[in-house]
Formats: structure tokens, sequence, C-alpha cells
């Protein structure tokens, strides 16, 4: 790399980091988050918030820097705004949720205090699902990267994990080991055909159960960890077994009997297989490529690649070593679809025509190739590194990296893509999308360290682990 090259680059990432430091929330004169975004030139609506599931990337980037305490912050005041009795209102939080954001607000006296929104103010008053999820990850990544044990060990963190996994184990009409959630529950908030078991949720419920398995280890937690050992063993296989898409797999899904019954039954979920679209797959699937499905529910095998879905996947070891080694191979090699000229697209393909029209209601946001429904969003550059890390694939991360680094900062980090490799900064994106910055920085400090990973990323889940209810000491804790 020539002198220029590299001068340009550093001033690149501290440009970045400045931007960063521009972000960030205050209360009670502490630093508990960041905003969503700090674009001066729209309005604010909701991006002058912080919202649980962007601030993660953020965090893990203090916690690498060693600014840990916005991040046990944000842990502490975000744990306050959590319901913690049970709820008779149908249309207040549930007990346990945490909330999708919050803002900084001032009483009349100018004393402050923070204004969480559960989703009753979002557009279409989608449910957060995943920020509870979001948020067990966040506090063992804030545990592996300082070994402040004692914070998750304190009783009102204890309670509420154990809240959350009430919420999340909950007796339901369900008899899947996967989490039944509305459309619009994670990332993708808006309308997309995701309701019933979709991937990015599972593959989080999966991350977030083994983070609560490794907190939970005061007395009286026995009942929710035996639920816990009982639960992952089952999501895993259900996940590796039923989401799996492979040319072998599609071959024998092609060949499915509809209208079975009983116990063997083989086309368990009764797909029709008229309503795959085999001859695009057929054409679109490496001979050694592979990925897990958007959603398996009854009559419903939906083939859209979801990024979040699979590289969370791979990063928790829900997949097998030969599942993401297949991941990452079709990633290779349909690049152009996949990462094009800014990594990363949230799903592909996109919904078109009549397609579009009746799955997402005509939403003017989500048409053919933007925002949710096959945009480009630079965040999930971070999530593609810790996979290429976890895989031992380094070099495709640094392709992406190296895609990205050319337009973010000439393009003021905007939050979406559009088009169908990415070239369009999106119609309503937001620029300084704090999360654009973040993913880029995160993605940088992975490649650059691989030591990081631990921070988002677990070891293979064994039978032994599963077998150790409660016997955790403080000095021996493993993380």
């Amino acid at each position: 790399m020539r002198l220029d090259d590299v001068i340009g680059l550093r001033k690149f990432e501290k440009d970045a980091w400045e931007a960063l430091e521009k972000t960030i929330i205050y209360y009670q004169g502490r630093p508990v988050g960041t905003v969503a975004a700090y674009d001066l030139s729209q309005e604010a609506l909701n991006y002058d918030q912080c919202f649980i599931r962007d601030f993660v990337s953020a965090a893990i980037i203090f916690l690498i820097e060693g600014r840990t305490n916005i991040v046990r912050n944000f842990l502490e005041e975000t744990l306050k705004l959590q319901p913690k009795e049970k709820q008779l209102d149908a249309y207040k939080p549930a007990q346990g949720l945490i909330p999708a954001s919050f803002k900084v607000m001032t009483h009349s006296n100018g004393e402050e205090y923070l204004k969480a929104d559960f989703g009753e103010h979002a557009i279409a008053r989608v449910t957060p699902v995943d920020s509870c999820l979001w948020w067990i990850i966040l506090l063992r990544a804030y545990v592996v990267a300082t070994k402040d044990y004692s914070l998750a060990y304190k009783p009102e963190f204890q309670n509420g994990i154990k809240l959350i996994m009430d919420l999340c184990l909950a007796n339901r009409f369900d008899m899947y080991p996967t989490l039944l959630v509305p459309d619009g529950a994670c990332m993708i908030d808006r309308r997309m055909g995701i309701y019933g078991h979709p991937l990015e949720i599972q593959a989080l419920f999966y991350s977030a159960l083994r983070g609560a398995r490794e907190l939970l280890i005061c007395g009286g937690n026995e009942d929710i960890v035996a639920a816990i050992d009982s639960r992952l063993p089952l999501l895993g296989a259900h996940i590796r077994k039923h989401y799996w898409i492979d040319i072998n797999r599609l071959n024998a899904i092609y060949r499915f009997e509809g209208e079975e019954y009983g116990e063997t039954a083989v086309n368990q979920f009764n797909i029709y297989v008229d309503s795959l679209p085999y001859y695009e797959l057929d054409k679109w699937l490496p001979k050694k490529g592979g990925y897990l499905a958007g959603n398996v529910g009854p009559s419903q095998l939906d083939v859209r690649f979801f990024c979040l879905g699979n590289l969370m996947a791979i990063m928790s070891e829900l997949t097998t070593e030969e599942q993401s080694q297949a991941i990452m191979t079709l990633i290779e090699e349909r690049w152009d679809d996949l990462v094009g000229d800014m990594p990363m697209k949230i799903c592909f393909p996109a919904l078109e025509n009549e397609e579009y029209r009746l799955i997402t209601g005509c939403d003017p946001k989500n048409i053919p190739w933007s925002y949710h429904n096959g945009g480009n969003w630079p965040v999930l550059l971070w999530m593609l590194a810790a996979a290429a890390v976890k895989t031992n694939r380094i070099s495709l991360a640094e392709r992406a990296i190296e895609i990205a680094q050319s337009r973010l900062q000439e393009d003021e980090w905007p939050e979406y893509y559009d088009g169908k490799k990415g070239r369009l900064i999106g119609r309503k994106a937001r620029l300084y999308q704090t999360w654009s910055i973040t993913g880029f920085l995160l993605a940088k400090e992975l490649i650059k360290n691989p030591s990081y990973l631990p921070l988002v990323s677990f070891e293979p889940f064994s039978a032994e682990q599963a077998s150790r209810a409660c016997e955790f000491e403080i000095d021996g804790f493993d993380s």
C-alpha cells in the first residue's frame, strides 16, 4: 500500500471516530448510549433516540477501546426501563420486555428522565422482540470484555435476565422449539412476510439462550437453567434440519409428497413444492454452498437469504462447521448478489411485482431493492467480518471492507443503499447513521485483532455444558 493510501486510510478512520463521538447521549452527566443518526439535514423523528439493536455495534467498539463505562451505564439504565410487574392491560409492555429505544427527556423542573418506547410510537406499532435478546448478548459481551462478573451477578441483573427468559420460554400454543413472533419484530421492522418463526429471531434467540446460560449462576435460577438446557439442543437441531438449504436438501424437497399424516411424515410442514422457485434456486445455489432459509412454518418455506440470521448463526455455533463453511462459500460465489457495491444485502432476492404489493402492502419505503426489501446495509459488515474470522475466511471480510471504505465517508455514512448491487444511496436514508459508522469500525477491529471475536461469538456447545446445572465459581468462570 502506498504511503498516501495509508495516510488517507488513517484519516478515514479518524473521521469515523470523530463522527461517532458526536452521537453519544448523556443522561445526568453520564454517557448512556448513542443516537440512531446524527443527520442535521433532516427532521429527527425517532432518529435522535438510542435503539437497543443499533447500539450493539457501538457498544462492542467501546468495549474494545476500554470505554466500558458507557456500556455499563447503558445496561443499567435500560434494565431500569424493563417492566417488572405483570400487566393486566394488553396495551402495556409485557413483563420482562426491553424497550426498542429510549430518549433523554426533561421535566418542567429541569430534572432529566428516560422515556422508553416499546413500540407504542413506532410505525405500525411493532413489538421489539429482538431488543431483550440483544440486551442479553451485550451483557454477556460486557462480562467477557471486562471480567466484571459482579455486574451480571447483581440481583437486579439476575432477575432481569430471568424475566426475559420467562418471556421467551413461557408456555404457549406453539409446539416448536423456535420463537413465534409477528411481522416487524426485529431489524426488519416493517411488513415483509417474516411473521412466524423468522431466522433472524431464532439466531438471536439461540445466542441469548447461550448468553443467559453463562450468566444465570445465582441460586434460585435452577428451573430457568434447566429450561434453557432443554431448549438449546432442540432449537439447534430444529434449525439445522428444517431451515437448511443446499443442493442435496433442495433435491429432497423437490420430491416431497404433500398431505402426509402421522409421525412418519417426511414433509412435516406440508410444503407444497410448486410454491418454491426451484429453477431459480437450481441456478443460484453453488454446488458446495448452502444457507439457512428465512422462515419455516405450516406450508411455508421462505427461501430468501436473510443476512443477519445466517451470519449470527455462524457466530453463535447454531450452524455446524460444515454448514458455516457452506454459507461463506455461498457469499463468495454469489458476491454480486449478496455483497455488491456496498456490503451487505439484508435479504435476497427482493419481493417484486404482485408479490411486493401483497406482502408489503405496497409499502413505499420497501419498494423492490430498497430498505428492508433487498437494500444494502453497511452495519451488516461487522457481522460478515465476525463470521469470516470464525470460519477462517478472512479474505472475504477484507474484500468487503475495501469496498465499503471506498464510499462510506464520501457518501456521509448513509443508513442503507438501494439497487440490486447497492450503488444508490437509499432514497429515504439518513446520513451519519451511527451503526453504519460503528459497523465499519468494528469490522476493521475484528480483522485487525481476531482475539476480539469472543465478545460476539461462542464456542461449540457441548453436552457436558448442558448438564452442568449451576456449578459455577466466580474465580473459575469460563466465558
